[in-house]
Formats: structure tokens, C-alpha cells, sequence
């Protein structure tokens, strides 16, 4: 930079070069913006679908329950079902004696 055209040019390639990397990382920033904006959306549906898992698991649990308490009722109706029939046989047997 020994001459004035030269000062210019210099300054103008300066220029150019700033202009650039504001350019660039104007650029970046809005990447990393669009990231975080993904991994908040990532972050909201996972939350989601936990609690929607969660969801389905209690509504199963419950429907196995149910059916768990039914067929402990039919068990109980089976052993009581027995029980009248065995004491029927000793009541007739008691009226022959």
C-alpha cells in the first residue's frame, strides 16, 4: 500500500472480507436458530408420545385388571358351585340313616 489507488483497493478488499464474514455469520446464526427451533419441537413430541405410552399402558393395566377380577368371580362362583353339590349327596345320605 504504497499509493493512494492502492489504500483504495486495500480498503475495498478490507471491506469486502467484513462484509463476508458478517454475512456469514449472519448466516450461522440463522442455523442455529432453526436448530434449537427443531430440537424444541423434538423435545415437545417426545414429551408427548411419553405421556400418550403412558396413556395406553394405564387404560391396558385397567382392562387387565378387569378381566383379572372377573375371572377371579367366576373361580369363587366355581368353588362355591362345588361346595353346594358335595353337601347335597351328605344330605341325602344323612335322611337314609
Amino acid at each position: 500500500v504504497s499509493t493512494a489507488e492502492g489504500s483504495e483497493a486495500a480498503l475495498a478488499a478490507i471491506e469486502g472480507l467484513i462484509q463476508t464474514s458478517i454475512d456469514s455469520a449472519a448466516a450461522l446464526g440463522s442455523a442455529g436458530s432453526r436448530i434449537e427451533t427443531q430440537s424444541n419441537f423434538v423435545s415437545a413430541l417426545t414429551d408427548n408420545l411419553k405421556s400418550g405410552i403412558g396413556a395406553l399402558v394405564d387404560a391396558d393395566m385397567e382392562a387387565t385388571s378387569a378381566k383379572l377380577q372377573a375371572l377371579q368371580t367366576q373361580q369363587q362362583l366355581g368353588v362355591q358351585s362345588l361346595s353346594i353339590a358335595n353337601q347335597a349327596p351328605q344330605t341325602i345320605l344323612s335322611l337314609f340313616r
